[in-house]
Formats: C-alpha cells, sequence, structure tokens
C-alpha cells in the first residue's frame, strides 16, 4: 500500500519515492510508488498534477490501498524517482476544500442545515444543503464563515480509532470503517475527511457565495475561495464596467435598465413580425407572380435577404397562399435555413423535400406536407437550391 504523505503533510511539495509497479492504465503509462505525495480524485476533491522525475502526472487515483499515477511518459520497476506537486493547482485545492469545511459548519451551525453534497469544479464548487437557505440564511452564513478565516484559526489533522470517533463532536457521521483522519478547525468543525487543507483558516483568504438555487428540497449554493473568488470578483467586475458602459447608466441602476431593454426589445421583436407579416402578403405574391410555370404550377425556389428563420416561415406561406404554387425560400449564406411550402391540391410533400435535402447537405428539420422548414444545411445556396428545384420537376413532371 502506498504510503500517502498528504494525510500528515498536505503542504508536501517535493518527495522521493521509488516506483513498485509499472503498467498500462487504459492504454496510458502509469506507475504506483512506496510513498506519493500525489493526491487521487476523490471525495469531490480533484486529483493533483506534477511530475514524476522526467514524466508528467496527469492523472491520480485510489486502487484497493494504491495510488495510481497516470504519466505522460513511462517508468521503469524499481526506479528512484522525485516527485513534485503542481503547487498552484494543490494550494487552489487546499483553499476550496477547507472553506467548505468552514461554510458548512457555519450552516450547520447557525441553522442546523447540513451538508449533503460537495463538488469541486475547475473555477467553482458547489455545496448541496439538506433544506432550502432563505437568502437572509445564505448571507448570515457567509459572513460567519469569513470571520472563522479572518481569524486565521488553525487546522490541524489527528487519526482516531471508531470508538474514540464516537465520543468526538463530528459533524455529520463518518462514511467510512476503521481508523479516521479527521480535519480539526479549531473551535468550529471537526469532520472526517481524507482530502487536502491549509494549515490556518486565514490561507483560505475569502469565501464568496456566488449563486444559489433550489435543488431536491433543498439548496446548492455555489461559492469560491481564495484566487478563485478574486478572479470571479473580477470578472462580475468586468462584466458590470462593460453594461454599465454600454446603457449609460451607474451600478446600481443596471438591474432596472436591464428589464427596459428586455421590454423594449420584446415589443421591437412583435412590432418586427406584425410588419413582416404585412410585408409578406405583398412580397409573397410578387415573388410567385415572377416565377416560371411547371406542369401548370408556379415554381418558386430563391434565396431572400433580411428574413430570418420565422420570417422565412410567414413570407413562404404568404407565398404558397396563391393558387397552384410550389414555394421553396432559403436565407443567403450557410449554414443554410430553408421553408418549403405548397398550395392546396399541388402534389408535392414539403416534408420529404426538407427531408431530402437535409440528407444530402446536412441539418436537420420536418413539418407537414403543406409546410416544412429546415436549418443547418452546410453548402453553397446556389447547390441547395438547384437540388430544390430539380426534386421539385421531378414530383411535378
Amino acid at each position: 500500500m502506498t504510503n500517502r504523505i498528504y494525510y500528515t503533510d498536505p503542504s508536501c511539495r517535493t518527495f522521493a519515492a521509488t516506483v513498485t509497479r509499472a503498467f498500462d492504465q487504459d492504454g496510458r503509462p502509469a506507475v504506483t510508488l512506496d510513498r506519493t505525495a500525489f493526491y487521487p480524485a476523490s471525495g469531490g476533491q480533484p486529483f493533483d498534477t506534477g511530475r514524476l522525475g522526467a514524466a508528467g502526472v496527469v492523472d491520480a487515483m485510489d486502487a484497493e490501498g494504491d495510488v495510481i499515477h497516470v504519466l505522460s511518459a513511462p517508468l521503469a520497476a524499481g526506479l528512484a524517482v522525485t516527485g513534485e506537486i503542481d503547487w498552484v493547482r494543490r494550494f487552489d485545492h487546499m483553499q476550496q476544500h477547507t472553506g467548505q469545511h468552514v461554510l458548512s459548519a457555519a450552516f450547520d451551525r447557525l441553522f442546523e442545515n447540513g451538508t449533503v453534497g460537495f463538488h469541486m469544479g475547475a473555477d467553482v464548487s458547489t455545496i448541496d444543503l439538506a433544506r432550502e437557505a432563505a437568502p437572509s440564511e445564505v448571507e448570515r452564513a457567509v459572513d460567519e464563515a469569513n470571520r472563522i478565516v479572518w481569524e486565521d484559526r488553525p487546522v490541524s489533522i489527528r487519526f482516531v480509532s471508531p470508538a474514540e470517533a464516537a465520543s468526538l463532536p463530528l459533524r455529520k457521521e463518518p462514511a467510512r470503517e476503521g481508523t479516521l483522519r479527521l480535519i480539526d478547525i479549531s473551535g468550529f468543525d471537526l469532520s472526517a475527511c481524507g482530502g487536502t487543507h491549509v494549515e490556518r483558516t486565514g490561507a483560505i483568504g475569502l469565501i464568496a457565495a456566488l449563486s444559489t438555487e433550489r435543488l431536491r428540497g433543498g439548496s446548492r449554493l455555489t461559492f469560491a475561495c481564495g484566487g478563485r473568488a478574486l478572479r470571479a470578483l473580477r470578472a462580475y467586475r468586468d462584466a458590470v464596467a462593460g453594461s454599465v458602459r454600454v446603457l449609460s447608466v451607474l451600478p446600481r441602476d443596471l438591474p432596472v435598465a436591464v428589464e427596459r431593454v428586455q421590454a423594449e426589445s420584446k415589443d421591437l421583436r412583435k412590432l418586427i413580425k406584425d410588419l413582416q407579416e404585412r410585408l409578406a402578403a405583398h412580397e409573397g405574391a410578387r415573388l410567385v407572380a415572377d416565377a416560371p410555370q411547371v406542369g401548370g404550377v408556379r415554381l418558386l425556389v430563391r434565396s431572400v435577404d433580411g428574413w430570418d428563420a420565422a420570417g422565412l416561415k410567414t413570407l413562404a406561406a404568404a407565398a404558397a397562399g396563391t393558387a397552384g404554387a410550389c414555394v421553396v425560400l432559403m436565407s443567403g449564406v450557410p449554414p443554410v435555413s430553408l421553408v418549403v411550402a405548397r398550395s392546396a391540391g399541388v402534389p408535392v410533400d414539403a416534408n420529404v423535400v426538407v427531408q431530402q435535402l437535409t440528407s444530402r447537405f446536412g441539418g436537420r428539420g420536418g413539418g407537414k406536407p403543406e409546410l416544412a422548414q429546415g436549418g443547418g444545411l452546410a453548402a453553397p445556396v446556389e447547390e441547395i437550391a438547384a437540388a430544390a428545384r430539380a426534386l421539385l420537376e421531378s414530383a411535378l413532371a
């Protein structure tokens, strides 16, 4: 079994070890070591990366007591190597994981709202709370958690037997049996955990709640600590500054300004739809009148500019409203949107035509025999138009 240095010394950055086994792991070179500081993915915390000698460590995983190190290049069994942890990544994980303990403990202490799930992503982390948390409760818990951060309390590691653990005020029941590794945030939280943590709460820097959502009767809280919190603040700053510049309002007026823009956009979309419907009746009749006849049917196949997908449908339907007409209208540039429509009594199945065109040129679509539409066709519009005309002429012959 691998001696796990991170259990007792999570701040270890370099270490000496011996390769105990070399093998392939899913087609990639891998080794186990007699001792390691590399943390394998577990308990919601991602794995460490770094180097073993000349090889990069690209993954680390737990396997029946051993830590498997997946490498960028093979190493031989028996080789003495120096391991080096990617400290930026490790310290980030330590900040997030310790911050999660503090934040979860704050919810538990203030509101008896336990954490039932934890996930650490690449940019943000989440905790799932047993019951729904009100916005005021989130603010109080985050304030309390940051108080503990700024008091710079010690974070210690100790190992206890199951009997000893039973007599201790653990925040939640341990998920495993046997000797337990406890993370003790002085005077605030005591939890069984195998992850890596900072030595003092001050190293967390800051705990920032970014959002909350309802989830299965509880709440999912998205948060960031330390360097991630700083990056999130910068992203929000840039977003606010850009919005303020575009909308010409003060930051505090942004919500009202965005609501106004949304309302204006909704009104404009409605106005455009009404105008397109009025224009379609006249433009459709004009286009059909100039179209050639095939088998006694006006055959209109062309691209039109200035019409979105909904507008194309409106225009095609208006054009097909003329007796004895079959219409294919397309947008001007790939990926092409198109609408196929026909008048009552014209022996063309619009849906079949769309399926044939999307099968040939890509994209997808469908509809009814009298009107169907498609999108995402990846070919020049002239080529699609020629294919559509050939299909219709064949159907009308």
